[in-house]
């Protein structure tokens, strides 16, 4: 190859490394104030404000707003007091319930009941849970046994009563309104009252043609 071609080559090559470099050189600056290159320029120029940073634009220097007094998020006004707080117009507990009583309620209720009640309270409600039998295994003292479920005092309680309790919790028992949804809650308490039907019920409760089968 003529020695001039090869020089020139040699100058190309040299050329086409300046972009390279000048492009490392721009990422390992420590003072670099300006963005970097990009195509879509929206991915750093988003019109937004990062937490905790000021706005000059409101008089208080804040970025972000308080919401306007009464602000409801879309799809949860939640104004029906009885089926999302288990009261009636005068605040006190609601003795109705605000759900169709299904089948598939009740299946609902019974799965509910199993995963959040059933530890404590027992499958039967009776008060007898995992939990309670290894409490009372350790013998601490500090203990206090669950409620038996069918217990009159329980029985005589207003389906909302139960709901509230279900959702804010009594005494010892925590407060699960932020695990089970207002529908699991009713779910629940429906199937509570078929435990304590269940475990009340009488001869005389069962339908004469099926009786035969029970003894």
């Amino acid at each position: 190859m003529p020695r001039p071609l090869i020089y020139i080559a040699l100058i190309l090559t040299s050329l086409s490394l300046i972009p390279m470099a000048c492009v490392v050189k721009n990422w390992n600056n420590p003072h670099k104030t300006d963005t970097r290159i990009q195509i879509v320029y929206d991915m750093d120029s988003q019109p937004k404000f990062k937490a905790q940073s000021t706005n000059s634009f409101f008089a208080d220097g804040r970025s972000a707003r308080q919401w306007p007094e009464g602000t409801v998020a879309r799809g949860l006004l939640r104004n029906d007091d009885r089926l999302y707080h288990g009261i009636e117009a005068d605040s006190s507990f609601t003795t109705e319930f605000p759900l169709p009583m299904t089948e598939a309620l009740m299946a609902r209720g019974q799965e509910r009941f199993d995963i959040f009640c059933a530890t404590c309270h027992g499958i039967g409600g009776a008060g007898d849970g995992m939990v309670h039998r290894r409490a009372e295994s350790l013998e601490q003292g500090t203990w206090t046994p669950p409620t038996d479920l069918a217990t009159q005092t329980v029985i005589d309680r207003p389906h909302g009563y139960l709901y509230n309790v279900i959702a804010n919790g009594v005494r010892n028992m925590p407060a699960y309104g932020h695990q089970i949804s207002p529908e699991d809650r009713w779910a629940i308490v429906a199937y509570m009252r078929a435990l304590q039907r269940a475990r009340t019920a009488t001869m005389d409760d069962v339908p004469e043609e099926n009786r035969r089968t029970l003894r």
